[in-house]
């Protein structure tokens, strides 16, 4: 088993909380990951029939049966028994009693704060990181390769091909999780939605125009993005608030946790594929966007991250907000160092008065340029806390 580091993050909420909630995206090993952590714990499916109707007709008497608490899985399935579950909660001291986890993490999330708002830990389990997967020696050097497989555990634990995989996932998210959700009544223009968004990744979020190319009003595509953003298929990077006396764009980017269904969505199949696409740069940057991501995730901190983008265009990919103590971070593709890369830095720089930046990029040579200008190869996130 690939060892993950949000493992730390569980077990130290379980500490504190009565019951934990592990959410994330379909197939990211959250049910894997429970079970390893709480080996003592008995492990219920409300997916199976036969649970589920006892869970349904006699919510008090099923959970008595796990006097020692349990871990619930599906449990979005049964709503009805987080009333009952609030109550045994509340009569009891032990933390980390029951686990709850779900594929569907729109309904969980929803049904969890109408009932238990309080009593529960979070934590977002996202798909592999670089260093889990470096650690498990399956991280390809190729960063081509990368991107096309992403980080889904089944690619890895189950050696499934990428091609094989996205399109069975992007199916069943489709048809398990969108149909159970209010205001998806086309799912062919829903999926048509998932594609047109593909071809934006690393844009600002414009819902006028791709209601106009879905076919369906703005407030659809408000709701859709919900959906998609809930469900951890998509991440939205907010703009930063900070305008030094110019005038900065407040619509947010949108980026796919995962760089393998990108890919699919937008019909690459191969390297060489890739490799000449018009959004591999694009793509690439949304795979170190949400390898930073997911480094605040796994640890259980909150995202500081935004982008800075004023009306003419000059524009900083990342900026890392520490308690008012800003970071740029620029992000490029490219395997060789251009004086090109540091422009909009320098610009943000002059503005800004911070003279520490860092470039993330392709290239194997990581160099310290001037006083706070650092560029690194992208993979020293592994081992870099900004």
């Amino acid at each position: 088993m690939i060892q993950r580091i949000a493992k730390h993050k569980l077990i130290d909420l379980a500490s504190k909380f009565k019951t934990v909630a592990v959410t994330g995206a379909r197939q990211t090993g959250k049910t894997t990951l429970v079970k390893q952590v709480f080996k003592s714990k008995p492990y219920v499916s409300l997916e199976n029939p036969d649970t589920r109707n006892f869970a349904l007709e006699d919510p008090r008497g099923f959970l008595e049966t796990y006097p020692n608490g349990a871990i619930l899985d599906e449990v979005q399935r049964v709503p009805i028994l987080f009333s009952y579950l609030q109550e045994v909660l509340d009569n009891s001291k032990v933390k980390g009693l029951f686990i709850l986890s779900g594929s569907n993490n729109f309904l969980l999330q929803q049904t969890i704060s109408q009932t238990l708002a309080g009593r529960v830990g979070y934590i977002n389990l996202l798909p592999f990181s670089i260093s889990e997967l470096k650690k498990a020696k399956l991280l390809p050097n190729d960063d081509d390769t990368l991107m096309l497989n992403g980080f889904y555990p089944p690619i890895y634990d189950q050696e499934i091909p990428p091609a094989d995989w996205c399109p069975n996932y992007i199916r069943t998210y489709i048809e398990k999780d969108v149909r159970q959700i209010k205001n998806i009544t086309d799912l062919i223009v829903f999926e048509r939605f998932i594609k047109l968004l593909a071809g934006r990744s690393g844009q600002e979020l414009n819902n006028s125009a791709l209601a106009v190319e879905t076919g369906v009003d703005v407030k659809t595509i408000q709701s859709w993005i919900g959906i998609l953003e809930s469900s951890y298929i998509i991440y939205l990077l907010k703009p930063h608030h900070k305008n030094f006396n110019k005038t900065i764009v407040k619509r947010p980017k949108v980026y796919f946790y995962d760089t393998a269904i990108v890919c699919y969505l937008l019909g690459i199949r191969d390297n060489s594929q890739l490799q000449t696409h018009p959004l591999r740069g694009a793509i690439f940057e949304g795979m170190v966007v949400t390898e930073l991501i997911k480094k605040r995730t796994n640890a259980g901190l909150p995202i500081n991250l935004f982008y800075w983008r004023d009306k003419t265009g000059h524009e900083i990919d990342i900026i890392v907000d520490n308690a008012g103590k800003l970071l740029p971070i620029e992000i490029k593709s490219g395997k060789t160092i251009n004086t090109e890369f540091f422009k909009n830095m320098d610009y943000w720089s002059d503005l800004s008065k911070v003279k520490k930046s860092i470039l993330l990029y392709a290239g194997s040579q990581n160099q310290k340029r001037s006083i706070g200008r650092e560029t690194l190869n992208w993979r020293s996130l592994m081992t870099q806390d900004f």
